[in-house]
């Protein structure tokens, strides 16, 4: 099932949801698709029937950032608008759901970005990944500072950005900034599959997983460790956790429904 949008196609196969961004010729990033973005995503996280979703590009494009006609607007309304793309990421970092990008083309500024803010990314080997804002005169402000440095640590995140360096799949891979790195030809399929197999897992665990190390990220040990116990008390009243004992128990495998 397929819902198309005017920048983005959703389609839904079981409890996988992918969002495929398209703006030709570069999937750059400008008002309307920041607003359908947030429209879907929070939809997704909404919907109980979606257990994990993949963010991808149409055909060999990812998202080449920000549309540069929109960055010149510096009216206060603009930016104010330009900036909910940092509430796109949040609410995918967010939602209690595992989310992979399938990068097959540029990553740059905002794209890069976007990615960031996914929980597993899959990138195709050929491609490239960056923050290229520097030579602009600007930065990479819609959650690239943070992200970045938290992904790789200070000094590799602000040379990375000070530089504006753009990195292949294969020194991404090396760095950290993905997962893993796959042929052009299969990502589509593995980033697929790769969801199909975390959607039939306890995703109900998955998302509280998610909130206790994105949320502890940085916080004293006590305020992380009680954080986590809130988590895990919440945890131990799902249907998902009960299942995983009786399963262990019985010798049989679990049926996760991700409540």
């Amino acid at each position: 099932m397929a819902e198309t949008l005017r920048h983005l196609i959703v389609t839904r196969a079981g409890g996988v949801a992918t969002v495929t961004l398209d703006r030709p010729p570069v999937n750059a990033v400008d008002l309307a698709v920041i607003e359908e973005f947030l429209r879907v995503v929070a939809e997704l996280g909404r919907d109980r029937t979606i257990r994990a979703v993949v963010v991808t590009g149409r055909e060999r494009r990812f998202c080449a950032g920000a549309d540069v006609s929109m960055l010149r607007d510096l009216s206060p309304e603009t930016q104010r608008r330009v900036r909910r793309w940092v509430e796109v990421q949040a609410a995918l970092e967010t939602m209690e759901k595992p989310v992979i990008a399938a990068i097959n083309g540029y990553a740059l500024g905002g794209g890069a970005e976007l990615a960031l803010a996914c929980d597993i990314r899959l990138m195709a080997r050929g491609e490239e990944i960056g923050f290229p804002e520097i030579r602009l005169g600007i930065f990479p402000g819609a959650g690239g500072t943070q992200r970045l440095t938290r992904l790789l640590g200070a000094a590799r995140a602000l040379r990375l950005m000070i530089e504006g360096l753009r990195l292949t799949a294969d020194e991404a891979l090396i760095l950290g900034l993905v997962d893993e790195v796959v042929p052009p030809d299969r990502l589509g399929r593995a980033a697929q599959d790769l969801a199909e197999r975390l959607a039939d897992g306890p995703t109900r665990a998955i998302g509280l997983l998610k909130r206790c190390i994105y949320q502890g990220h940085g916080r004293s040990l006590d305020e992380g460790l009680a954080l986590e116990a809130e988590a895990v008390s919440e945890l131990s009243h799902t249907a998902d956790a009960r299942e995983g004992m009786e399963a262990f128990l019985a010798k049989r495998p679990p049926r996760f429904t991700g409540t």
